[in-house]
């Protein structure tokens, strides 16, 4: 039986997988899609699910209301924090949501439309992949809001997408960049001109992925984790290789190819 607080978010974090594609909707438009506690262990609870479901090739993360992607954490959920224990254990939780979801089997499309601030840029900083419409906001007004501080592991997340120089002046001056900026400064690869051509540009994305070879794209995905952890080193790519050219799919693929027919991928 669940509990209520697991029902509030269920319906507060929409998840649905169809054709290949998970799809998660913030769901809280009266909030700005702000994350309430039971929002970031959901989530935690779907990427474990997507990780289990071979059936399921890409995640697509978005918002619903058309204002927000997601506004970070729900102020009111800062209440409980009483003391140094609290405090550490917060940013702990968090930042455990966070790799959660950045090291997702699948990979994973931000479509982010409005604001996408604090815990919210958060997230779609752990995505593989973020487009955007053109009203999108980014950034971190901590300094100028709540005083709180992000932790040194997502400052390292958003240094990586944007650079130190371009992270340094968001947080220093609490200034949000819009879409242009964040194109500009590569956090977002594309941008649309509304929430509507956002969300057909994200399905066909998303469903160009899906259809692709899932050995192929689990590879790259953790070819990529390695790299940020240190250059390349010999060898040290072996079993993705293995894993790829020892499968079932390289074999139906080369076959395929040769026949001039669509690959039947299994992902084994």
């Amino acid at each position: 039986m669940t509990t209520p607080a697991e029902r509030t978010a269920d319906s507060e974090m929409l998840y649905t997988v169809e054709d290949g594609i998970a799809r998660v909707v913030f769901n809280r438009p009266q909030a700005m899609n702000a994350f309430t506690y039971a929002m970031y262990d959901r989530l935690v609870e779907i990427c474990t699910t997507v990780n289990a479901d071979p059936a399921v090739r890409v995640m697509l993360l978005s918002g619903a209301g058309g204002k927000a992607f997601a506004a970070g954490t729900d102020i009111g959920q800062f209440r409980t924090l009483s003391g140094a224990e609290d405090a550490l254990a917060y940013e702990d939780h968090v930042d455990r949501v966070f790799t959660t979801l950045e090291t997702c089997r699948v990979p994973t499309i931000a479509a982010i439309t409005g604001a996408v601030t604090g815990g919210g840029a958060g997230i779609a900083s752990c995505c593989d992949i973020r487009i955007a419409s053109a009203d999108m906001r980014f950034g971190f007004p901590i300094a100028r809001t709540l005083g709180n501080c992000l932790s040194v592991r997502t400052i390292e997340r958003v240094v990586a997408l944007i650079g130190e120089a371009r992270t340094k002046q968001i947080l220093y001056s609490a200034e949000l960049m819009d879409a242009g900026q964040a194109l500009a400064a590569g956090f977002v690869t594309e941008i649309l001109p509304d929430q509507a051509t956002l969300d057909a540009r994200a399905d066909m994305l998303a469903t160009r992925i899906a259809q692709n070879a899932p050995l192929t794209l689990s590879a790259t995905k953790e070819g990529l984790a390695r790299l940020r952890k240190g250059p390349a080193v010999p060898g040290a790519d072996d079993d993705l290789i293995l894993r790829c050219y020892l499968s079932e799919d390289f074999r139906e693929g080369m076959e395929a190819f040769l026949a001039k027919r669509k690959p039947r991928w299994q992902g084994k």
